[in-house]
Parts: C-alpha cells; structure tokens; sequence
C-alpha cells in the first residue's frame, strides 16, 4: 500500500463524519453537475472519498464508477450505498496517477478536490479526457492556494513531515484554466463561490474530438 493511501486510510472515519465546509456552495455545484446529466448517463467520479457526491447523483444518472486510492474510504462508501439501497454504483480502489486506464468511456469525470494532490495535475486532466466520450463533460472543483503559499506553505511541508498532511500542490485558478485548456477542454462554467475557496469548473470535450 502506497503512502498516500495508508495516509488516508488513516483519516477515513474522521473524513465521513465532517460536515460539508459551504453547504449552500455544495449544494450548488451539485445541481449544476445534475444539470448535464441524462437518464441514460455514465458518470464516473475519481478521488470519490467515502461516496458521498457520487451517492448523490447516482439516481439522476444509469450508472456511477468511483474510484478513490484508500481502501477504507472505498468500504465506507460501499456501506453507504448498501445503507441507501442505491445499486447503480460501483466503487473500487484505485490510483488515477498509475491505473484507471481500463474504464469508461464516460459521459461526465468529476474530480472534486484532487488536482491539487496529484503530483502531476495536468495529467490528471489529461486523464479526465481519455476517460470521457466526445462531447463529455469534465467536473472539478480544485483547492487553489497559490496566494497563499507564503502562509500555508511551511505549515504543510512541516504537517508532512510527521505524516499529517498529503501532497499539496499550489495552484493559481489561471493555471488551472490553462491546464484544463491546454488538454483541448473547453471551459463552459468557472466558478469561486468566495475568494480562497476551491474553484468549480465545467470543461466539455469537443464532440469532434478522439
């Protein structure tokens, strides 16, 4: 088991009972996802955690793949489909940065609060593209604290140190733009619910695209 995964492993209990940070922005960017889904939907949602936006969504759409690299977010998500009588998910361990290659086409990758953790956010949305069809739509919301560096930087790096904190890497919003676009992405929808928070974004793959 890889270091990331035993890291969150770790926190997976303490993760599932944290309340949503912005529940009226939650609740938002849920219903602009809901937004471009039809009944006979694929979606796929990478980085999931314990399942709880997949779960969400899961009823609006035909069937949901979530992946996430800790095993014990992944059994806390199955938990709660099972809990929830929902049957159309499908939830499974997984490393987007060495796998995931094996699945989809889908019509909507969501990748909420990872970018920012991968080592290699471009390839992360280079990913996104492979996994989706033309004319699929890609979904982020993605920590950018790119400002904020000089205040959070020496609090992370010594956080990590003692196995308390993941990679983060820090983006600005115009470079993550320019990585989504730069992927050949077109940005439909862009937005900070306040300054400093994770941004939300909406890319759709060209439909002439391969």
């Amino acid at each position: 088991m890889t270091d990331k995964a035993k890291f969150w492993d770790r926190i997976a209990d303490s993760y599932a009972a944290r309340p949503v940070a912005d529940e009226d922005a939650y609740q938002r960017k849920l219903a602009m996802t809901q937004s471009l889904f039809r009944d006979d939907f694929e979606i796929a949602e990478i980085g999931c955690g314990t399942g709880t936006t997949a779960l969400i969504h899961a009823p609006h759409v035909a069937r949901v793949w979530a992946v996430d690299v800790s095993p014990e977010m992944i059994r806390i998500a199955k938990a709660k489909a099972a809990d929830q009588g929902i049957g159309n998910t499908r939830f499974e361990v997984g490393d987007i940065e060495t796998g995931c290659t094996d699945v989809g086409p889908f019509d909507v990758v969501m990748m909420h609060s990872l970018l920012h953790l991968l080592g290699d956010p471009g390839a992360g949305i280079g990913k996104a593209w492979d996994l989706l069809k033309p004319g699929g739509y890609f979904v982020s919301s993605t920590v950018c604290l790119k400002s904020r560096i000089w205040l959070y930087g020496p609090m992370i790096a010594l956080m990590r140190l003692f196995g308390r904190a993941p990679l983060v890497q820090f983006l600005s919003v115009p470079s993550l733009k320019q990585d989504t676009t730069a992927a050949g992405f077109e940005i439909v929808e862009d937005w900070e619910p306040k300054p400093g928070q994770s941004v939300f974004i909406i890319a759709r793959k060209p439909a002439s695209a391969s």
